[in-house]
């Protein structure tokens, strides 16, 4: 497997990144074991995947446990990304969500971001964050001023605790607020698929031109580019997928299940993918790297030959042809 440069780094990652979200468990992810995930967080090393993403959210803290326990002892082997902004301990912040009976809120103050960071720091079992996101940015009506979350952020890399920073879920002028205060910024992560390509408009192109990295979450799309949702799926049965937006809604979903089998069809199985090792593929050919959920051993092997797969410019032509067409369709 062909390592790539973070940013301007020096940082070497896997072109596969193993998303740590479903290792947290929670109302999302009920069946996540502890040990299985270890297990999954292992395999991945050993097949070359170095590199890992988590959040305190994530389990409020679970996924970062675990994860830590799984690189114990493996620690120089892994680069791992972990986040600050999404605030619980008490009830400073804008209000966002309630998960698992805990009422999580944005907050970017210096004060919650310092507590975070060394929370995750001992979750992990590390002395040092490899790429420190800011999860979102800041919102009415607890807006802290960026110059705090970054001069803040910039301190923990002056005293060695991060290597680096990402900002994700944002738009390009808040990714240039970082450069422009002279930040150690690396990555930009945000939702990339055949199924979602907002980013080829503004945050690939913007990357590219600065020197920094693209994380891609959500490359399967909560399975459906994984060939393991079928027609008539019942989305009201399943935690996971509830909030999945306009794909997930009948009659689109019907017909974006009937595009990834055409997919899988005629273009992956000639290419000798599977449909996910494709959409993996698809996301790396375009300049991203994929952030795949995992939690289990057989999640890395479905995936970790995308890592060399080289996907012909007529593959991708067709591929997009395909999405365009259906995302007209459905009006997504």
């Amino acid at each position: 497997m062909e390592y790539v440069e973070i940013g301007a780094t020096g940082i070497k990652a896997s072109p596969i990144t193993f998303g740590a979200m479903g290792i947290g468990g929670g109302f999302r992810y009920p069946d996540a074991d502890d040990q299985v995930s270890i297990k999954a967080v292992q395999h991945a090393l050993d097949q070359g995947i170095n590199f890992f993403d988590t959040a305190p959210v994530y389990g409020f803290g679970h996924s970062e446990e675990v994860l830590g326990r799984a690189l114990k002892g493996r620690r120089d082997k892994a680069v791992i990304s972990t986040k600050c902004g999404l605030w619980w301990d008490d009830d400073e912040g804008s209000y966002r969500f309630t998960w698992d009976g805990h009422a999580v809120k944005r907050n970017l103050s210096a004060r919650t971001i310092r507590q975070e960071l060394e929370r995750s720091l001992r979750l992990l079992q590390t002395d040092y964050i490899d790429i420190y996101y800011v999860h979102n940015p800041a919102c009415p009506p607890f807006l802290t001023p960026i110059e705090e979350t970054i001069d803040v952020l910039d301190g923990f890399v002056k005293e060695g605790k991060v290597r680096a920073l990402g900002v994700s879920n944002c738009d390009t002028a808040y990714a240039q607020s970082f450069l422009d205060r002279g930040a150690n910024l690396a990555m930009i992560q945000r939702h990339f698929s055949i199924l979602e390509r907002g980013p080829e408009q503004d945050i690939l192109p913007f990357a590219r031109e600065k020197g920094l990295s693209v994380h891609g979450y959500s490359p399967l799309e909560k399975g459906l580019l994984a060939g393991t949702i079928g027609l008539g799926y019942d989305v009201s049965r399943d935690e996971s997928r509830k909030d999945g937006g306009a794909l997930w809604r009948q009659p689109a979903l019907d017909q974006a299940v009937a595009f990834a089998q055409g997919l899988e069809r005629d273009v992956a199985a000639p290419a000798g993918l599977t449909l996910a090792e494709l959409a993996v593929a698809y996301s790396i050919a375009k300049g991203a790297i994929p952030i795949v959920g995992m939690r289990k051993p057989h999640h890395v092997d479905s995936v970790a030959k995308a890592a060399d797969a080289k996907l012909s410019a007529d593959a991708l032509a067709e591929i997009d042809r395909r999405s365009d067409e259906l995302l007209s369709k459905i009006g997504a």
